[in-house]
């Protein structure tokens, strides 16, 4: 006679596992990156800084000023660059995927990124500060998903497929503007820097970057982390979201700007950064599952890794840095591959 006792609970432990997979990858990939560079430290070196700046060992003056110039004045602000790109980018592409229902969604959907990357060019061309630089490309930003909005509320509502058309009719507008604007650059000296930054570096990243963006992006992150179970009911379409007491329009509108906010701001510190946010949402929901509960939180420590990842090889695997766009797409496309197989089950 069969049993009929039910089958032990495993798959919501095992869940729960595989969320520990994804920080523990975060704190890995951070350590990694104060490590290893032109002058390698080994990888419990920078621990026992931080252990000795926060008063707990001891540690030689002369060897703690050397870590100090090193980790924190060199590597620190790339590494946090590296942490909040990462994030924003993988947890915008998550939740951009929930909300239009669409695996295949990136940030740059509603034109965000090619927003920004025409208003950096422009401040290039102006020959501004890097500041002017990097508040031009977080305003066009904004002003692209702006104009892609407001063209779906005008002509269809509001509605998911309105909003597409409309990022896509601002993506192409602004691209246009950006090749305008390379055209007028001078050919040898603007014209380089706008290539060289449309493909992406950290290099340019500051404590002060970090002081004024840090807060923005957490914020961003955060929110849409906490919008997890309301993108759940919006993927069972809008009517069902109602039903269950969600605020379809106002969700939307918040995770679109939410979503705005921090690829924006990462464009503005880092240049175009493709792939991270169409790839690493795939990899988390094979990890954690389909809830966006627990695949927002996911996505973020992934991209945080995944990007830690990509610039530790632009900075060591050549003798020149490689711009850490094109590490991007050379890792996005195997992986992509990689998880293919897996994830189209989910797609049909």
């Amino acid at each position: 006679m069969a049993s009929t006792r039910p089958a032990p609970a495993t798959a919501p432990a095992t869940v729960r596992t595989r969320w520990l997979v994804a920080p523990l990858l975060a704190l890995a990939a951070t350590l990694a990156a104060l490590s290893f560079g032109r002058y390698p430290l080994p990888p419990w070196e920078p621990v026992r800084f931080l252990l000795a700046a926060a008063g707990f060992v001891s540690m030689e003056p002369d060897r703690y000023a050397l870590l100090y110039n090193l980790i924190v004045e060199i590597r620190l602000p790339r590494v946090l660059a590296a942490i909040l790109v990462g994030a924003s980018l993988s947890v915008s592409g998550a939740a951009y995927q929930a909300l239009f229902r669409n695996p295949l969604v990136s940030p740059g959907l509603l034109g965000v990124l090619a927003g920004a990357s025409a208003g950096a060019a422009l401040g290039i061309l102006l020959e501004g500060h890097w500041l002017l630089v990097q508040t031009s490309a977080f305003v066009m930003g904004l002003a692209a998903v702006g104009i892609g909005v407001g063209i779906a509320h005008l002509f269809g509502g509001g509605s998911i497929i309105m909003l597409v058309l409309g990022g896509i009719l601002s993506g192409a507008l602004f691209t246009s503007l950006l090749t305008m604007v390379k055209y007028m650059a001078d050919p040898y000296s603007q014209l380089p820097a706008i290539v060289y930054w449309l493909m992406g570096s950290l290099g340019q990243a500051s404590i002060d970057d970090m002081a004024w963006a840090a807060l923005p992006m957490l914020a961003g992150i955060l929110m849409l982390c906490l919008m997890g179970r309301a993108l759940d009911a919006l993927s069972m379409g809008d009517d069902e979201a109602r039903a269950l007491g969600v605020p379809v329009t106002a969700v939307r509108l918040t995770t679109i700007a939410a979503a705005t906010l921090i690829s924006a701001l990462t464009v503005s510190i880092a240049g175009m950064i493709g792939w991270i946010g169409l790839v690493v949402p795939h990899i988390a929901r094979l990890l954690v599952g389909p809830g966006n509960a627990r695949l927002l939180p996911a996505a973020a420590s992934l991209g945080a890794a995944f990007l830690l990842f990509a610039d530790g090889l632009a900075r060591n695997l050549f003798a020149t840095e490689l711009p850490i766009g094109i590490v991007t797409e050379l890792l996005g496309i195997p992986v992509f591959l990689l998880v293919l197989r897996r994830v189209r089950r989910g797609w049909t």
